[in-house]
């Protein structure tokens, strides 16, 4: 009698531990900014030296938490990035504004690093061109 009753009780505490699992694994509430470019590759294309150096870099917030940009890193001091310190609602849009030297002349690819809070990480950027001389 006392092991019926003991297995019992271990049957009741093994049915009631699995009852006592989330209905669904996987599904999370967590909220993500989401950062989509409308571009990743700006060309300038053949410029010539002196032209306007300045493009921009159109994102949207696709996600579904503010998109807070906290750095824009470039790989070289020949490109100025100027972006919006304030945070990006879900679904609205944003600029980076690039300005690159165009008093250089010849060929360029360079990277602009996006650093924020949007799910995936750094997002990487590219401007090419060439530049050649004026008459």
């Amino acid at each position: 009698m006392k092991r019926t009753f003991s297995m019992s009780i271990i049957l009741i505490l093994a049915l009631s531990f699995f009852n006592a699992a989330p209905k669904e694994v996987g599904k999370s509430d967590v909220k993500v900014a989401v950062l989509k470019f409308k571009t990743e590759v700006i060309d300038y294309g053949t410029i010539v030296q002196n032209s306007e150096g300045h493009r921009l870099f159109t994102f949207t917030n696709t996600g579904d938490a503010p998109l807070v940009i906290t750095k824009v890193k470039t790989s070289c001091g020949c490109t100025v990035p100027n972006y919006s310190k304030a945070p990006v609602l879900p679904g609205k849009t944003g600029e980076i504004n690039i300005k690159y030297d165009t008093n250089r002349l010849g060929a360029f690819t360079k990277t602009i690093t996006v650093m924020s809070n949007a799910d995936g990480g750094n997002k990487i950027l590219k401007i090419k061109g060439n530049i050649v001389a004026s008459l």
